[in-house]
C-alpha cells in the first residue's frame, strides 16, 4: 500500500495555497492513502488481452447529413429587424 505522509499532504497543500491544522493533515493522508489502495486493485486485473478503447460504449456520430436547405430570404429576414441598412440588421455599438 502506498502511505501518502502529512509532510506529502502538507507540501501539496503549501503549492495549492491552502491551510489545513494538524487534524485535518492527518485525516487527508489517510483519505488519500485510501484512495491510492482502491485505485491499486486495478493493478490486479488481467488486461493483457483487452483491447485498449477510447469510450466504453461504441459511439457513432448521430449527426443527420449535412444537407442544403431552402431559407427565407434576405428581406423576409430583415422584415422584422427594428433597424437595417444596406441589406443588414443595425445594432447599438459596444465599442467606444
Amino acid at each position: 500500500m502506498a502511505e501518502i505522509s502529512k509532510e506529502q499532504v502538507k507540501h501539496v497543500a503549501n503549492l495549492a495555497r491552502l491551510e489545513f491544522d494538524d487534524e485535518a493533515v492527518e485525516q487527508m493522508a489517510n483519505e488519500l492513502s485510501a484512495i491510492i489502495e482502491y485505485a491499486e486493485q486495478l493493478n490486479e486485473l488481467d488486461t493483457d488481452n483487452v483491447k485498449p478503447t477510447t469510450h466504453v460504449l461504441d459511439l457513432k456520430n448521430v449527426m443527420r447529413k449535412d444537407e442544403p436547405k431552402k431559407w427565407i430570404t434576405q428581406e423576409d429576414a430583415l422584415k422584422n429587424a427594428p433597424d437595417q441598412k444596406d441589406g443588414q440588421i443595425r445594432v447599438p455599438s459596444i465599442l467606444e
